[in-house]
Parts: structure tokens; C-alpha cells; sequence
């Protein structure tokens, strides 16, 4: 029996249809992007394992999809280290390369191995896919495209106002109602300093971000389950559910961490950021939330996430501060910031909203009937002038039925037919039919032109 045809669990197929919604995603956030100054890069999908190992902490190592090395991997185990099934060692000796899990870490690479020929600050933006062996699940995926844009070799923190101008304007374009949540990792730090647990900052963090999803209870039952003590966990409560506006929200900061030398330097930076962005407010909600810290372990800065108002999702955008990143890799002090747009979950917003603009969906604009070898001869020329002018223009392959013709226009959601037959020949015209409307009409190409242009 010939087997069924299926795709990998948490990938998609995209039709034409759905493509133009995404390419609409990508021109929109390219267009941004570009309009701040940023200049695009690519990188490989794949990557050494080296360099992807211990930068996303230890839950993100373990979404890592690893490449099996070609030749005869099995030749270099023994019997005795196969007959172990010890799968963490076998792949450690297997697989010296793995699909990029995000694109900031192969850019913090680029930047290290191409550092003499570019110079600083380095504003790039790149657009590629990325793969996480996660559990598929609603907005969740195992290939998904990222959307970055990242500045290395500053320190200002007008970066990162401009980012969340940028995340800010792309959102307002698309349609789409957002919250803007920001942190600040040095608050994070603050707050496990003045709880008196200081090496547990990675579980405080972790645990706490996930808030939204298991509820306040669990995770105060995770972070017992990580050695905090009850007191400490009691000191984190009042922190993590801090209520009011924003500039209440830093007030308040300012006397709980007055004993954090780094808190209170988090939330000298989050004021600088609120203040400056109400010189040109944006049009999204900006809230500053204390329980967002994103998990990953590079972030030393600011924190920032965006998550969809009206539909039920994850994060739909996320970036931060990572001073130290590039240090791994034998450039040290060079500071960066970034944000990173989930083109995936945005489609999929975009898709429940219905705020896809129709001229988005806009394919081939006119298709002409062929009739046989004449009257192919006298319309190419005429498909050339509309080519030339811009307009997509398609001709049937083949002398077919007309019905079959029609058929394919219609289900290629093309508006306009055109016919040119003996009459049309002799006239030097041809007869344009509105799909829509049903109605006929004869025409010059000069005419065409002007309608569809």
C-alpha cells in the first residue's frame, strides 16, 4: 500500500493565498525596519552546536533539533558506549551542528566573525526561519519565522526606545490591538537580592514568568520546589503582583529595591525609557510588568514582550538587552539590544482579526483567452504592454474549452478575462470581462491600460 503523505508534527504547508498574507507580514515589518535604519543580513540555517550549547539556558538546550554528522557516525562508538543508550552522550559525539533555535545568537556570531569589516553601531535586521523541538500546540510551532532587528555596539537606551517605536508602529499598521509589556532584568536581580536569595535569580525568573500561564499558586510551588525558603517566597508577592499606572508601578520600585545598588539602576533605566517615549507616546498600550522575564539567559537590560489584545495567544513579539553575549564568543563588551516579531503567531492574529488589506491578496490582474496559434501571435505583444506597465498579466497555456478557461480564472480569483478573437483581431482590440460584474466590453490596449493601471 503506498504510504499517505503527511509533513512533520508543528510545520505548515502555505498556499498562494496564505503566502501573500505572509509576504504582506514581512513587507510591512521589512518596510519598518528600513524606515529606522536597519540593514538586512542572512545566516545559515544550520550552526555549529558550540556555538547554539548554554546560550538559552537549560530548557532551551534541550529544544535544540541536533544534526546527525554524515558517513558512518555508528564507526566512531564503541560496542561498549552504544550498548549505554545513554542518548545525551551519543549525541554529543554525533552531532556537531543543530538548526538555529533563535536568530540573536547566530547574529551575535556574524557580528564576532565579521567585526573588522562593519562598523559600530551595527543595525541589522534579518528574516529567516528558526526551529525549536517543542510540543506543538496552538501558536506554537517547531519552524517559525522570526523577524529581527538588533543594534549592537551602544549603550544608549534610546535604542531601545526606538525599538518599541518600531513594535509600536508595525502593530498599528498591521491593525492589530497590543499591550507592550517591559521589565528590566537588573530589577529582577534587585528583587532576588532583597529577598536574600541572590544565586537563585535563574529559578525566581523562570518560575515567575510564568505567571500568566499556571497561575500565581504554581508558581510558588515551583520556586519552593527549588529550595527558596516560605519567607523569601512571601517577600516576592507583593513585588510580583504590583499594581497601578506605570509611574506608580516606579515609585514604588524606587522603596522597595532602595537596598539594590543594581535593582535601583533597572529602574533608573525603565524611567528613562517611559519618560522619553511620552516626548512621541505611542498608540499601543505600554504597561511595565514585573513578572515578565522571558527565561532566556542572556537578557542583562531591558525586557520586552507584546502580546494581541483580542485574541487568545502567546507573545507575538518579544526582545531585550544582552550586554554580555558577544563576550562568549571572544568579543567582550559589546552591548546590544534587539526585538524579534513572531510572523507565525502574527499570521495567525491577522487570520482571526481578518484585517489582511485586499490589496494584499491582489495576484494576476487580467488573463487572455487563448484561442490557437493567431491569436496567441497578435497578444503577446499585448501582454508585453501590460507587463511592462506593471499590470500582472497571465495568458492560458493552452487552446482549451472556454469553460475550462473561465473556470481557471475564477478560481484564481482573477477580475478581469480578456478575449480576442477574428472580430477582435480586425479591430484592434480586445473584449475585457469583469469577472465580478459579468460585464463585457471592447477596448484598446491604450484603454486597458488606463483601466487596470
Amino acid at each position: 500500500m503506498m504510504q499517505k503523505p503527511s509533513i512533520p508534527k508543528g510545520t505548515r504547508d502555505f498556499s498562494p493565498e496564505e503566502m501573500a498574507k505572509r509576504n504582506y507580514i514581512f513587507d510591512t515589518i521589512r518596510e519598518v525596519y528600513k524606515l529606522y535604519g536597519f540593514r538586512q543580513i542572512e545566516t545559515p540555517s544550520m550552526e555549529n552546536l558550540s556555538t547554539l550549547m548554554g546560550k538559552y539556558g537549560e530548557e532551551g538546550d534541550k529544544l535544540l533539533f541536533k544534526i546527525l554528522n554524515s558517513g558512518d557516525v555508528l564507526a566512531d562508538f564503541s560496542a561498549e558506549e552504544l550498548l549505554e543508550k545513554n542518548s545525551l552522550k551519543f549525541a554529543s559525539k554525533a552531532c556537531e551542528k543543530g538548526l538555529r533555535y533563535d536568530l540573536t545568537v547566530p547574529f551575535a556570531r556574524y557580528v564576532v566573525m565579521h567585526r573588522n569589516e562593519i562598523s559600530f553601531p551595527f543595525k541589522r535586521f534579518q528574516i529567516q526561519p528558526v526551529w525549536r523541538a517543542d510540543r506543538p500546540q496552538k501558536g506554537r510551532y517547531r519552524e517559525f519565522f522570526q523577524c529581527d532587528a538588533d543594534i549592537v555596539g551602544s549603550d544608549s537606551l534610546i535604542n531601545e526606545v526606538e525599538l518599541l517605536q518600531i513594535a509600536d508602529t508595525v502593530f498599528t499598521r498591521f491593525g492589530i490591538r497590543v499591550s507592550i509589556k517591559l521589565n528590566n532584568r537588573k530589577i529582577l536581580t534587585g528583587m532576588a537580592e532583597i529577598i536574600g536569595q541572590p544565586d537563585k535569580i535563574v529559578d525566581i525568573t523562570v518560575a515567575i514568568d510564568k505567571l500568566d500561564k499556571i497561575g500565581l499558586e504554581k508558581v510558588n510551588e515551583e520556586l519552593a520546589s527549588k529550595g527558596i525558603p516560605q519567607d523569601a517566597i512571601a517577600k516576592l508577592q507583593p513585588i510580583i503582583l504590583l499594581q497601578g499606572t506605570n509611574r506608580e508601578k516606579l515609585d514604588t520600585l524606587k522603596s522597595v529595591l532602595k537596598d539594590s545598588e543594581t535593582g535601583l539602576k533597572g529602574v533608573e533605566e525603565l524611567e528613562f525609557i517611559v519618560n522619553t517615549l511620552a516626548l512621541t507616546p505611542l498608540k499601543s498600550e505600554l504597561e511595565i510588568d514585573l513578572t515578565l522575564a522571558r527565561g532566556l539567559s542572556y537578557y542583562t537590560g531591558a525586557i520586552i514582550e507584546v502580546k494581541a489584545l483580542d485574541v487568545q495567544i502567546g507573545s507575538i513579539t518579544g526582545g531585550g538587552r544582552y550586554d554580555n553575549l558577544t563576550g562568549i564568543f571572544g568579543l567582550p563588551n559589546v552591548s546590544g539590544v534587539g526585538i524579534s516579531f513572531g510572523a507565525d503567531r502574527i499570521f495567525d492574529v491577522l487570520n482571526q482579526l481578518d484585517l489582511y488589506p485586499k490589496d494584499s491578496m491582489a495576484g494576476t490582474q487580467i488573463l487572455f483567452v487563448n484561442f490557437g496559434e493567431k491569436e496567441t501571435a497578435y497578444i503577446l505583444p499585448q501582454i508585453a504592454r501590460l507587463r511592462q506597465a506593471g499590470i500582472a498579466t497571465e495568458i492560458y497555456p493552452e487552446n482549451a474549452k472556454m469553460k475550462k478557461q473561465m473556470s481557471y480564472a475564477d478560481s484564481n480569483k482573477i477580475p478581469y478575462v480578456a478575449i480576442v478573437g477574428e472580430d477582435e483581431m480586425s479591430e484592434g482590440k480586445i473584449t475585457l470581462k469583469n469577472m465580478d460584474s459579468g460585464e463585457q466590453q471592447k477596448v484598446t490596449i491604450e484603454e486597458c491600460l488606463n483601466l487596470l493601471g
